[in-house]
């Protein structure tokens, strides 16, 4: 392997980690954000009953008024009876009276409908208070747990960072302006080094022309692939000591 390959390998995997981390912080705080839409799901369904209880609860006030008002009207009915000159008159007050009471009845059975809907609504609204209060105690938790994820990955990329300036430092200027070159160009997400083996290029597959392969692996000066660009390596293969000695 040429002299200058393995700092830039070295600079590679940098890079990275430096991708990686970038593309975690910028994932986390989607997440959060997900996981907050949840909790918004949640804070309109208990909206959505607390309104329903407090209509309720608003026409069962209104129930109560209209009846209060049937007898109150009933009862004025009652002493204007007792002034009625004909029967006629008397006959008249007393079916005023009896369409009130069937108010008064409608009312009731209403209200009674309504209290029944009610106690079905005050469950409602306690279980969704309930666990709308453990939703959010979850999402305070991956809250709390994103950020120092953050925090961590902010460090850790600040560190990288660094090595990676002082790795850079280490390789000529050619070969370091051809790496920055390929990496931006055409290589941002992907390996802009690459093994050559079995007269391959390793990441593209292409085959190499075999002086070309050779020159590969003399090592001498860095190569780089005819048809994807990237830079070249080539490991030798480890020896088999125990088998030689067997032969």
């Amino acid at each position: 392997m040429h002299k200058d390959i393995s700092t830039a390998l070295k600079l590679q995997a940098l890079d990275a980690r430096a991708l990686e981390l970038k593309r975690e912080i910028a994932t986390l705080p989607k997440q959060i954000a997900q996981i907050e839409k949840q909790l918004e799901g949640h804070l309109k369904r208990l909206e959505l009953d607390k309104s329903a209880l407090a209509a309720n609860q608003r026409e069962r006030k209104q129930l109560d008024t209209d009846v209060q008002g049937q007898h109150g009207k009933i009862s004025k009915l009652r002493d204007q009876m007792l002034q009625a000159k004909t029967n006629d008159q008397y006959r008249a007050f007393q079916h005023e009276i009896e369409f009130c009471e069937q108010a008064i009845r409608k009312a009731e059975d209403k209200t009674l409908d309504l209290m029944s809907e009610a106690e079905a609504l005050e469950k409602n609204v306690k279980a969704a208070e309930a666990a709308l209060a453990e939703e959010k105690k979850a999402v305070d938790a991956e809250k709390a747990k994103a950020k120092q994820r953050t925090e961590e990955d902010q460090a850790e990329l600040k560190t990288v960072e660094a090595e990676r300036a002082a790795t850079a430092a280490e390789l000529p200027k050619p070969l370091l302006a051809a790496y920055d070159r390929l990496r931006t160009r055409y290589y941002k997400d992907g390996d802009v080094i690459a093994e050559a083996k079995d007269s391959m290029c390793q990441t593209c597959m292409m085959a190499m022309r075999p002086q070309y392969f050779q020159d590969v692996k003399a090592s001498e000066q860095v190569m780089f692939c005819e048809n994807c660009r990237r830079i070249l390596y080539y490991v030798e293969p480890a020896v088999d000591v125990e088998a030689q000695m067997n032969e």
